[in-house]
């Protein structure tokens, strides 16, 4: 579809002569998703379609104690600090941004009044602003007013360089002004098409001034808010124990009608991903249990025990091996892996692109993963509009050897390659999980057979995804060559997602291990093309520039993507819940009910 016919629809759902519902079809038959389609519609002044999700209760309350299981469980409850979902859904328990995405990547409103758009004047023509309303009468769990100050407080916070905060991207190059108690804008430096980062979903939490004024910059970890969380959300907090527990009741004031449901909630922490799945399907402990990364037979079998369900949320998840850039072996000035090192072997493009072909993705997607990973050649994977055609995967171990061969990586003594006095001996880290693990033991047969000799490494998950920057074996350190996990985008768009590549994103001790670039690659063409995708308000021009971003990350080898996973969560029957693949898991939580 040319840029032309695109335009000629959008006017057409502007006139009235053709529904959303067919607009977005359409978008489908030429590869956009839905949350795309959307998008489209809400920058040429379509207003987006206000979802809400059927809600039965007709009280607040009543509805007993909420079990769910997060088998990583938070380590802590500032959602600024988060470095890993579990953090960032055990805060969402508490705090809430101005908006957060549906399953159809609309946005809905939570602590804002309406969605901005072009119609009310309240989204920018020329994509510069975006104006937000907020709701009136939101109190604090502590019983404050909810206003702007907070608002325009959160984003001094999280963009101040001291505080260190996860989220800064999406606050350091804008502009926030309070215009009244209930109104703020938010202006950007150069027109911006993906307007809705700042404020929004697992970043945009939105924290209390009065509470967090006197801890910013290099005080921002003593607040004892960042462990004794004081949000708007359905529930306040009770106890939280790191890693284990964390409790909360009822918030009477909130802001919805006759929610929350529940009285209580308990989200606990701990264990591992298959005794979730049986805490939930088979024995009906648990209410819900998160992140299923459980081998697919497996999962199929507790779902005949008649205790519960698996639900699977198409998002963009991708299960993936990084690559270190640096030199997780040398210290200097007190950090491993520091930007002023590079790796002695893996800065070798052909070791690169040797491991690459050594990963039997399509054993791992048909062995382990089954119907919840799919086996791709890709980093970004959906919406299906921002996946690379160009780029693909594969399998080959005689190829592999070539490459090193060819590259002068020749065999030792014991079978392993080596050149110029190094020898490619490396070592495999990711967290204790049964599919990870038969993954690392895939990868690195194939190795050996290639002459490259991995030690894998299994670290605790509660440990490998915590937030304490003093800890070496965290994933953001990276103290290891290679590394595998799990991310994905909480948003319908590239942008912020591909921003952990950027090189002003580097993970370091100078930022408190917070930055969003944990492999360090540095790349000029990279950062040009990322600069140009974020003010492209054309959307075909912009795809493009995103699509590119992709192949560069995948051209490099500066990651080998291995399966593009579905969210999937273990619920017991007659919990009804509403999950989303671009948002927190908990993103809805308030919506949650159990059927009669």
């Amino acid at each position: 579809m040319n840029e032309r016919d695109l335009r000629g629809l959008i006017d057409r759902v502007k006139t009235g002569s053709m529904s959303r519902r067919g607009f977005i079809r359409r978008m489908a038959a030429v590869g956009f998703t839905a949350p795309m389609a959307t998008q489209l519609l809400a920058m040429s002044g379509v207003a987006m379609a206000q979802s809400t999700p059927a809600y039965k209760p007709t009280k607040r309350g009543g509805g007993g104690l909420l079990k769910v299981l997060w088998w990583q469980g938070p380590t802590l409850l500032n959602p600024h600090f988060a470095t890993g979902t579990k953090d960032q859904d055990g805060s969402r328990l508490f705090y809430e941004p101005l908006a957060g995405w549906d399953a159809e990547g609309n946005l809905r409103p939570i602590l804002a009044q309406t969605i901005p758009g072009r119609e009310d004047g309240t989204l920018a023509p020329d994509g510069k602003s975006v104006t937000w309303k907020l709701k009136k009468g939101v109190k604090w769990h502590d019983g404050k007013p909810f206003t702007a100050d907070d608002v325009v407080f959160t984003w001094e916070y999280s963009r101040n360089p001291a505080t260190a905060t996860l989220t800064s991207g999406s606050y350091k190059d804008v502009m926030v002004e309070k215009v009244d108690d209930h109104t703020v804008v938010v202006k950007f430096p150069a027109p911006t098409p993906f307007w809705a980062d700042t404020f929004v979903a697992a970043a945009g939490c939105i924290i209390p001034k009065h509470l967090f004024a006197d801890y910013t910059g290099d005080k921002s970890r003593d607040a004892p808010t960042n462990l004794k969380p004081v949000g708007t959300g359905p529930y306040k907090f009770k106890d939280f124990k790191p890693g284990d527990l964390v409790t909360g009741v009822i918030n009477t004031d909130y802001h919805q009608d006759n929610k929350p449901y529940f009285d209580a909630i308990e989200m606990k922490g701990g264990g591992d991903a298959v005794s979730a799945a049986r805490a939930v399907l088979q024995t009906g402990e648990f209410d819900f249990g998160w992140n299923m990364q459980v081998e697919d037979e497996i999962l199929q079998r507790l779902e005949k025990g008649g205790k519960g369900r698996v639900i699977m949320t198409k998002g963009g998840g991708i299960e993936h091996i990084q690559l270190n850039t640096r030199d997780p072996w040398t210290e200097v000035d007190g950090e491993r892996a520091s930007l002023k090192t590079t790796h002695p072997t893996l800065s070798d493009p052909a070791v690169r692109q040797a491991l690459a072909l050594l990963v039997d993705k399509d054993s791992v997607e048909k062995h382990i993963y089954g119907r919840t990973g799919v086996a791709t050649p890709n980093f970004f994977n959906n919406p299906e509009r921002f996946r690379s055609k160009n780029t693909k995967y594969e399998f080959n171990v005689d190829k592999a050897i070539d490459v090193l061969e060819k590259a002068g990586w020749k065999k030792g003594g014991e079978g392993i390659r080596e050149k110029d006095g190094k020898k490619l001996k490396f070592v495999y880290q990711t967290s204790i999980n049964q599919p990870r693990q038969k993954t690392q033991a895939i990868v690195k047969q194939a190795c050996q057979k290639a002459g490259i000799d991995i030690e894998v490494k299994a670290v605790t998950a509660s440990v490998f995804f915590s937030s304490d920057v003093a800890n070496p074996d965290t994933y953001p350190h990276f103290y290891a060559d290679l590394q595998m996990y799990n991310n994905g985008p909480l948003q319908p768009d590239p942008e912020v997602f591909m921003r952990q590549f950027c090189s002003w994103e580097a993970a370091s001790k100078a930022n408190k291990w917070q930055g969003r670039n944990i492999t360090r690659w540095q790349n000029q063409e990279y950062d040009d093309t990322h600069k140009a995708a974020q003010i492209e308000l054309d959307p075909i021009k912009r795809a493009a520039l995103c699509i590119k971003l992709n192949e560069l990350v995948i051209n490099n080898n500066v990651v080998i993507p291995v399966v593009a996973r579905l969210g999937v969560a273990a619920v017991k029957d007659k919990l009804v819940v509403e999950l989303s693949g671009w948002d927190n898991n908990t993103f809805n939580l308030a919506s949650w009910y159990r059927e009669t």
